[in-house]
């Protein structure tokens, strides 16, 4: 509950006070190639209850028709502006809204691809009874 609260509060000043960035943001994405501004893919959350993630684009639409389902660097799918929101972090702001919604938290395992999901093991199937997050233990930690 402590969590929750304090993933509520976070994500809430997180989009206020980063709105002027987002709003740029999402200009920037919007008019540098074409497409939607956000890419919205299904993830499994807590439970096992598929969400949708949202970030900001960072690759051409249809990307994932027009090559691998993993991205590595140097992917040419990827949007000049694409590089840049990636190795800043910023695609990923969306994701605050996903937290709000109760979707994902701050701090939580990162949410995971359906088609992954489905390959568990039972050992691996308790890492779904937290909620997925922005970013990792290992990554506060280290």
């Amino acid at each position: 509950m402590l969590k929750r609260l304090f993933d509520v509060a976070a994500s809430s000043a997180g989009l206020i006070l980063l709105s002027p960035l987002l709003l740029v943001v999402t200009l920037v994405v919007k008019f540098s190639s074409p497409g939607p501004i956000l890419y919205r893919a299904s993830r499994i959350g807590r439970f096992g209850v598929p969400f949708t993630l949202y970030k900001y684009r960072s690759m051409v639409v249809n990307a994932d028709q027009q090559g691998p389902g993993i991205t590595a660097s140097g992917d040419r799918r990827i949007t000049a502006i694409g590089r840049v929101l990636r190795r800043t972090k910023l695609d990923e702001l969306p994701q605050l809204i996903n937290v709000l919604r109760g979707d994902m938290s701050i701090v939580g395992p990162r949410p995971e691809d359906p088609r992954y999901v489905a390959l568990y093991t039972p050992e691996q199937q308790a890492v779904l009874t937290v909620r997925p997050g922005i970013t990792s233990l290992a990554s506060v930690r280290y």
